[in-house]
């Protein structure tokens, strides 16, 4: 395989992976686009020296976390014009979120039809709707032991299925 074939598929495999890393690390959604070529561009210069003794999945956190460091202190260098930075940045989600948030949901409701239906229905009105057991056990007219009991059989079949399906969209 080339290398050009191999950071294409690199990329293809894990940039919604370092999208939401750099997020989750800090990187203002102004940033995120430039922090996601910067781990890019580390990644094709380095590529070819990986071992693979880690994930590729622990090598690109590492990348992300770096770079997300670099843009964070850049950031702060820029702090004298905060209210300005308010009007520059959009609040609107870039194509790219909207798509990746319309796969995880359809990624998600897949794993959920997978699931018993009474443990699905606990499940997502815990879980999703922030129901407590004792509202739930109320709404569905039955014990809230058996609430937790299905809540908690779905929580470990979801568990399962995301390991089982998830490795395709790391």
């Amino acid at each position: 395989m080339s290398l050009e074939a191999t950071f294409d598929a690199v990329y293809d495999r894990h940039v919604v992976f370092v999208w939401r890393t750099l997020r989750a690390l800090g990187v203002t959604q102004s940033a995120l686009e430039d922090a996601v070529q910067d781990v890019f561009l580390v990644v094709h210069r380095n590529l070819a020296t990986f071992d693979g003794r880690a994930k590729v999945t622990t090598w690109l956190f590492e990348i992300a976390r770096r770079v997300a460091s670099t843009h964070r202190r850049t950031k702060r260098a820029g702090k004298d014009l905060p209210e300005v930075a308010e009007y520059l940045e959009d609040p609107r989600l870039t194509p790219f979120d909207e798509a990746a948030l319309a796969e995880a949901r359809v990624f998600l409701e897949r794993l959920l039809d997978l699931l018993d239906e009474k443990q699905r229905i606990c499940f997502t009105l815990m879980e999703f709707e922030q129901m407590t057991a004792e509202e739930v056990a109320s709404l569905l007219g039955i014990n809230v032991n058996t609430v937790y009991t299905r809540s908690r059989r779905a929580r470990i079949e979801f568990d399962r299925l995301v390991k089982r399906y998830g490795v395709e969209h790391e």
